[in-house]
């Protein structure tokens, strides 16, 4: 590069030591016509002055230096810049407009106050930040304060559920999910897929910052919903008030749900401010997608990864089925340094080794709904792994039950072996005279995980029908309600604001 620079200023020096006088040639509507007796035009007179070789900048060794810095000083623009830490570059990224608000203050000192919260919330974040940040920042006027939002939304905690059934990192409710493009079926859930919630967040609030041209009043209907938000600012103009957030007449959730945001984002901007700890994140990714062509196991990933089965659960927190889709979309979030292990391992290991699996040989009299309880599996499983139409079995069929190792605990040790039978702390009743069901009361010890183990289900469907969180502290002879069949997600109220 150096080389290409010196060179090329000595080519201009020396261009430039000499002077040639050219042709001009004017423009082909000022060519006499053939017929019409030549003319001679002349050249006007050149103004210009030769330059006095004493005037001429000599192409010294501190010139060559200025223009080969200069060089490198464009190529490292053209490089994306380097950052000590995440917050550092969200930091870089804030252009929220200031707010005038009492609760900004009051909600900074409860974060202040608080750091156990803080510190949980910023260990989930770590998972996450690094995707959100980089796709904030492919918007254009998108401020990095948006990639905070999960943190005010659901805390980062992607098995959220709210009362008002939103769901995720952002929380959507099933109409706005759909709206925006998230698929939700038996076998997974978008509205938890980290890419595919992010995705649908920030085309939902480009679209409400559209509508209002204001960011706090985009924030605010992305809680409160948009009709909410046009409501109030309609109501405020016809008595000739203004129609800033600050102004409207909300309810309480929202007239503190802006405020909250900007709280979090002044103790990420100054944190030695607020005598607050940020846990160290790095700028760089934590997970990666891989395309596995055909379905898999969760439980078959974690063994052929070395990594808990719970920690992939917590990046694929979208597989309701701890599996893939046996139509697809078949990619699945690995930590970034495992991808190789994960493709040397999948590259030998056998296709019906993918998801595991119990064959079962239909007996006279069995029942679908009997077989699924028997290997604590949903009917519909069952249904969708044999392509099965309808309920109706045959004696001597023979079915393939797909099961997760994640449900494997020691009562499911072989093909043959029968499922524990429910603890002394268990009480059965039936929902609809269908739904077969438990109630569990939680001894010392137990956690949410090790309870979904014992019955073969998911932990985000324990927190689903009892209104928890995934990292809820369960207490002792507290009463969880178990469908070891699974059931079907409750109703969304469609009438319900999306956070």
């Amino acid at each position: 590069m150096k080389n290409a620079v010196l060179f090329s200023l000595l080519g201009l020096a020396i261009a430039g030591c000499a002077t040639t006088a050219q042709d001009v040639t004017p423009p082909a509507s000022t060519v006499p016509a053939a017929s019409a007796p030549a003319k001679v035009v002349k050249p006007a007179p050149s103004t210009a002055q030769p330059i006095p070789p004493a005037a001429r900048a000599p192409v010294t060794a501190e010139v060559l230096q200025a223009a080969a810095d200069k060089e490198k000083e464009k190529e490292a623009k053209a490089e994306p810049e380097k950052y000590p830490d995440i917050w550092s570059r969200i930091r870089k990224g804030y252009s929220l407009k200031p707010l005038d608000s009492p609760y900004i203050a009051r909600h900074e000192q409860w974060f202040v106050n608080n750091p156990e919260y803080m510190q949980a919330m910023m260990d989930r974040a770590r998972m996450y930040l690094f995707y959100i940040v980089e796709e904030v920042e492919k918007r254009p006027g998108v401020p990095m304060e948006i990639a905070l939002l999960p943190a005010i939304e659901s805390a980062y905690k992607p098995y959220a559920y709210s009362r008002a059934k939103a769901s995720g990192l952002w929380q959507f409710i099933a109409p706005t999910g759909r709206l925006y493009g998230l698929n939700m079926n038996w076998w997974y859930d978008e509205r938890r897929d980290v890419i595919a919630s992010t995705r649908a967040a920030l085309d939902y609030l480009q679209k409400l910052h559209n509508d209002f041209g204001d960011w706090h009043l985009a924030l605010a209907a992305y809680n409160a919903g948009e009709g909410k938000i046009g409501r109030m600012m309609e109501y405020n103009r016809k008595r000739n008030q203004p129609t800033d957030f600050q102004y409207l007449k909300l309810k309480q959730e929202t007239i503190h749900y802006v405020p909250k945001l900007i709280a979090m984002a002044n103790i990420i901007a100054n944190p030695e401010k607020y005598g607050v700890q940020l846990l160290s994140i790095p700028d760089q990714p934590y997970f990666v997608r891989v395309d596995v062509g055909s379905q898999i196991d969760l439980g078959v990933v974690s063994k052929l990864i070395d990594v808990p089965v719970n920690e992939l659960q917590y990046i694929n927190p979208h597989m309701n089925r701890w599996a893939t889709h046996p139509e697809g979309p078949h990619h699945v979030l690995l930590p970034v340094d495992k991808k190789e292990t994960f493709l040397e391992g999948l590259s030998t290991l056998p296709a019906d080794k993918r998801v595991q699996w119990f064959g079962h040989d239909v007996k006279r009299g069995e029942t679908l709904a009997g077989i699924a309880s028997h290997y604590h599996v949903s009917v519909e499983s069952i249904r969708s792994a044999n392509n099965l139409s309808s309920n109706v079995l045959r004696a001597g069929q023979s079915l393939m039950v797909p099961v997760s190792s994640r449900s494997l605990s020691p009562a499911y040790t072989a093909v043959t072996s029968k499922p524990a039978a429910p603890a002394a702390n268990t009480q059965t009743w039936n929902t609809n005279g269908s739904k077969h069901s438990v109630i569990h009361r939680v001894r010392a010890g137990e956690t949410l995980w090790s309870i979904a183990r014992r019955y073969g289900v998911l932990v985000s469907q324990i927190v689903e029908w009892n209104v928890l969180e995934a990292d809820s502290v369960l207490k002792l002879g507290q009463r969880l309600r178990i469908f070891p069949s699974g059931v079907p997600a409750a109703k969304i109220d469609s009438d319900s604001p999306n956070g």
